[in-house]
């Protein structure tokens, strides 16, 4: 969180979003700290999108408080926008363009001089692993490549704020990771991200504190780890059964943990010791086709706080 001493990067209180009479975002706080890595995560139609619109000044505030870099999105959205990065859901870079006048032209809406933005992009290109790709076509490009070429171009003005919705959603694994490490070096450089994600290994990896949003409202807050040690157990023990062998009295699982939890598939055990419950329920006779003791992880946390029930 932010401090008394270092005042927050973004400031939220009773932050709202309507749009007629939908409701995007209804009344959530949250602070930014400068430096800090920033998660929104939530299923699809959370508010998660409406808030770092509101964030980036492209969509106005129905209700509430919000200051981004100490301004007012409403009177300051042109001084906001021109200190900050934002990396769309998807990428709008122009096809007609090489991959290097995608960089230059961009730097020349912040009123960068040609051979400035120039500079600017040739040391970009490098960081995201595209220079030698500088003279291509961006059309060709795999996905993973032009996201990275879309980050890139969103830090042409060397913004200390980095707003990226859904940053790598459709990339492969191997594109995934090498973003994530990109990102990773630019919070090393002390550039503030803020990002929205339904991937819990993103999270994860990337956010030192994170909001669960849920039906446009904030169901918690704090680190990957704060959060899994208030939202579930050390340790969850998964068994599967056949599909004619099921156990069909729940109580046979009293006692053994903390929350168990039947899906069609398999039934979900939450306790700090894992193997401890598999050995009382060999006890008792329970024979799973298979068993598997794992950590608690952040999913465990988001199906707990916004359910298993898809949203349409």
């Amino acid at each position: 969180m932010a401090t008394s001493s270092e005042p927050a990067l973004i400031h939220a209180r009773g932050l709202t979003k309507r749009f007629g009479a939908f409701t995007a975002v209804d009344a959530v706080d949250f602070d930014v700290a400068p430096g800090e890595s920033f998660g929104f995560l939530g299923p699809n139609g959370a508010g998660k999108t409406s808030t770092v619109r509101m964030i980036g000044c492209v969509s106005p505030v129905t209700e509430g408080v919000l200051t981004v870099l100490g301004l007012d999105p409403a009177a300051d959205s042109s001084r906001i926008k021109s200190r900050i990065g934002v990396v769309p859901q998807q990428d709008t870079l122009d096809m007609e363009l090489t991959v290097r006048e995608n960089l230059v032209i961009y730097g020349r809406y912040f009123d960068l001089s040609r051979r400035e933005a120039g500079r600017r992009a040739d040391e970009l290109l490098e960081f995201v692993q595209l220079g030698e790709r500088a003279k291509s076509q961006v059309e060709p490009l795999s996905g993973g490549m032009k996201r990275r070429l879309t980050i890139a171009r969103s830090l042409i003005n060397e913004p200390s704020l980095l707003l990226l919705d859904e940053p790598t959603t459709g990339l492969d694994p191997q594109a995934r990771h090498l973003l994530w490490d990109r990102l990773y070096r630019l919070k090393q450089r002390g550039v503030t991200l803020v990002l929205t994600t339904h991937f819990m290994d993103e999270a994860e990896q990337l956010c030192d504190r994170l909001v669960v949003m849920d039906k446009a409202k904030i169901v918690a807050v704090g680190s990957p780890r704060e959060l899994i040690e208030q939202y579930s157990t050390r340790e969850v023990l998964e068994l599967r059964f056949p599909a004619d062998a099921a156990p069909t009295d729940g109580s046979i699982f009293d006692g053994v943990a903390s929350r168990v939890e039947q899906l069609p598939d398999r039934v979900l055990l939450y306790a700090d010791d894992g193997e401890a419950a598999a050995v009382v329920l060999h006890e008792r006779g329970v024979r799973p086709e298979t068993s598997l003791v794992r950590r608690s992880s952040l999913e465990d946390v988001f199906l707990r706080l916004t359910g298993r029930s898809l949203i349409e």
